[in-house]
């Protein structure tokens, strides 16, 4: 179990406590909704579920707040949801030394696929290899950080992803199922997640399993830096068509990126609910966020200030609960975060869009 007080920011970043009722929009908030994300964290918690992608231990007081919020606390009243986070958390802005946090978005998407090999869909979703291992290194807050395999009692590295694609794990039959474009499976992905629809237009849903260990690189500044798009006209459209349009260029410039991703089939998953995220639990479109594992717990609620893309062209204002239920490699500092949308085209050409800053507050449970 952790400490009671919030953990120590990275250098340059300060915790401010502020009151709640200083919180932009807080009495207008959906309490019932992020109360129910947050009461998915904490039957995790109680249950001691395993988590996908190991972070920062639970701070002893998150325990008995969630056993609380779930025999205590009517998640119908949004007057008693309200106090609970008011008498049971302290709010502490986050403030990084730039001066504001970065919010992206992500989302489930939904790709053509088949179960067999055919020579339209002939790009292979991999599942995890056997014996992938996370190695520890020397580090204070203790995480897995790197993947590898033991091999006659010796830790090799996984190839990166472009010996990945050129055949390095072909014969150890970890094809789940296929799709017709490596772009697609690229964005799976960066996503971490999806779902793949086949020709009888039944849906499979899958979720991370693993990783290569490798480095994660965002091919979008790559993209930018190279002079191929300029970062104000990229979407995540615009990036796939790019992709698309040049595949000789596209295959080297994923391949910039040596992460690669293991995927696990999730049918057990309702189709109602969202996709697995790094803390082991289904993710709730717009209540969900990612966060940086080395530096925070799961299952903390946050309060996340900024504004949002319409598929208008707009902007809208957005201030409300968020919790912490998952993470990724680019998801990287105190007051970093990633929306999560929700599944499908639509909640993917809004996720594509979001490059904001916003102001990033963490609710830290009282001891």
């Amino acid at each position: 179990m952790g400490n009671a007080f919030p953990p120590l920011m990275p250098e340059g970043t300060i915790l401010s406590q502020i009151a709640f009722e200083n919180l932009p929009e807080w009495e207008h908030q959906d309490f019932k909704k992020a109360f129910a994300a947050f009461l998915v964290s904490c039957r995790s918690i109680l249950n001691e579920n395993d988590i996908v992608r190991p972070a920062k231990p639970f701070p002893s007081g998150l325990y008995s707040l969630c056993k609380y919020a779930l025999v205590s606390v009517p998640a119908n009243s949004t007057d008693d949801i309200r106090q609970f986070f008011e008498s049971r958390f302290t709010a502490y802005a986050i403030l990084p030394k730039n001066g504001a946090g970065f919010l992206t978005a992500y989302y489930e998407p939904e790709i053509e696929g088949s179960p067999y090999k055919t020579s339209e869909f002939c790009i292979p979703l991999l599942g995890r290899p056997k014996g992938l291992v996370s190695i520890e290194l020397k580090s204070t807050d203790g995480l897995n950080l790197v993947s590898a395999r033991q091999v006659d009692g010796i830790f090799k590295p996984f190839p990166d992803r472009a010996a990945i694609e050129d055949g390095a794990l072909d014969n150890e039959e970890l094809e789940l199922v296929w799709l017709k474009s490596r772009v697609e499976l690229f964005m799976m992905h960066v996503q971490g997640s999806g779902q793949i629809r086949f020709a009888d237009k039944t849906l499979k849903r899958f979720t991370y399993a693993g990783r290569n260990g490798h480095p994660y690189t965002s091919i979008g500044k790559v993209i930018v830096a190279e002079g191929h798009m300029s970062l104000e006209t990229m979407t995540l459209a615009s990036l796939k068509e790019w992709l698309h349009a040049n595949p000789k260029e596209a295959k080297r410039i994923m391949g910039l990126n040596r992460s690669y991703i293991f995927f696990a089939s999730a049918d057990h998953i309702p189709a109602n609910l969202g996709p697995i995220g790094g803390s082991g639990v289904s993710l709730t479109p717009h209540y969900s966020i990612a966060i940086d594992r080395h530096i925070w717990p799961y299952g903390l609620p946050f309060f996340i200030e900024t504004t949002l893309p319409n598929l208008n062209g707009g902007l809208r204002p957005v201030a409300h609960i968020m919790i912490g239920q998952d993470t990724g490699s680019a998801i990287l500092g105190a007051a970093r975060a990633d929306y999560f949308m929700g599944s499908g085209t639509e909640a993917g050409n809004l996720a594509g869009l979001v490059r904001h800053n916003m102001n990033m507050t963490v609710l830290w449970p009282n001891s």
